[in-house]
């Protein structure tokens, strides 16, 4: 009987081997603790992005302390600079499942929770809804994120978008909107409903007309900046100053914003009677906020750690202010929380309620 040859194999294709399966089986069996999870500092706020001003804080922190003492539903927002400083690396569904449920958001019996989550550098939030609601809210979420909070977050509005949507959120938790559409539903029971030459247009259509109306609206903000001015005075037709004539008519922290592209201004001018129109139009991508002595959006912000959080004891920063108009300069300290770390996505030290995956997410 003829012996089998076997194949031959070189050194560095074994080698090659040893390492991929070697890798794969590391992957494998990476340990769930590498993915913390913050630790609560306030039961219904908790801007660890430093994306609200105080009195926006204040102003969003009522709204959930109120549908908390009025319906009993406890209501939690969250703003992190990114999920990857929290070890997690891939999509904000289970992180914010796991987070919830880490907290434990809600009623333990009825577990009627809501979290928010709003990761700013990764451009994604998640509403997460207790396991008491089921599917019922997770279209009525997916709405208020579409309609409510995703626009404003595209026009550099975070502030409103997240307060515009913590009270559409607290209308839908609370029934308010349910009973909204149950009343016209009733309404419209009564009354006959012709048929809409619109429910025989092709869905496709609908895009089209969408897209149209957007590229219009664009055209029609332009338009709408660059029209003629007519004077108020005489009637007259009025022009619009060059950018290097109209900083002679602004005012000096007018012409820093305009230097640091927080604001644009236009100055019309009618030629006739000299009367001036000033218009102002906010920058899309500025990073500066408004200063709290002049008012101008002339501020920016720079944070330094003064004790960094562990898993054991919560940290300190502080975030340093400064107006670069009137030169006024002020600072705030803020707890950075403790790190917090959880075996599992659905564990977690709190007795609170939980979720099982129930919500809507949505990008900008």
């Amino acid at each position: 009987m003829l012996a089998t040859k076997l194949p031959k194999f070189s050194g560095a294709f074994l080698l090659h081997i040893f390492l991929k399966v070697f890798f794969a089986i590391s992957i494998a069996v990476t340990p769930a603790w590498a993915v913390t999870y913050p630790e609560r500092a306030d039961r219904f706020l908790n801007d660890f992005a430093d994306v609200l001003t105080l009195n926006q804080e204040a102003e969003i922190r009522a709204k959930l302390v109120e549908v908390h003492r009025n319906n009993d539903i406890e209501f939690t927002v969250l703003t992190i600079n990114s999920l990857q400083d929290y070890g997690h690396d891939g999509k904000i569904e289970p992180y914010a499942t796991a987070l919830f449920n880490t907290w434990g958001v809600g009623d333990a019996s009825r577990n009627d929770g809501v979290l928010m989550l709003v990761a700013v550098s990764d451009r994604v939030i998640r509403i997460e809804v207790g396991a008491g609601y089921g599917l019922e809210l997770n279209t009525p979420m997916q709405l208020i994120i579409d309609r409510t909070i995703l626009p404003r977050f595209r026009e550099r509005d975070m502030p409103e978008g997240i307060s515009a949507g913590v009270s559409d959120v607290i209308d839908e938790v609370t029934g308010r909107n349910r009973r909204a559409r149950e009343a016209a539903e009733l309404a419209a029971e009564t009354v006959p409903v012709q048929p809409s030459i619109f429910e025989r247009i092709p869905g496709w259509l609908y895009g089209v007309f969408t897209a149209i109306l957007g590229a219009g609206g664009v055209f029609l903000r332009r338009w709408l900046r660059h029209r003629p001015r007519i004077c108020p005075n005489d009637s007259s037709k009025m022009e619009r100053m060059l950018e290097e004539w109209d900083d002679q008519h602004l005012q000096p922290g007018q012409i820093t914003e305009e230097r640091l592209k927080s604001v644009d201004y236009d100055v019309w001018k009618c030629m006739r009677c000299d009367h001036m129109t000033i218009e102002a139009y906010k920058g899309w991508f500025s990073r500066y906020s408004a200063c709290r002595s002049c008012g101008y959006k002339t501020v920016e912000s720079d944070s330094t750690i003064l004790e960094s959080a562990t898993r054991h004891s919560t940290g300190l920063k502080r975030v340093d202010y400064s107006c670069l108009h009137c030169q006024d300069t002020w600072s705030l300290r803020k707890i950075i929380p403790r790190i917090s770390s959880s075996s599992s996505s659905s564990g977690g030290s709190s007795s609170g309620g939980s979720s099982s995956g129930g919500g809507a997410s949505g990008s900008w």
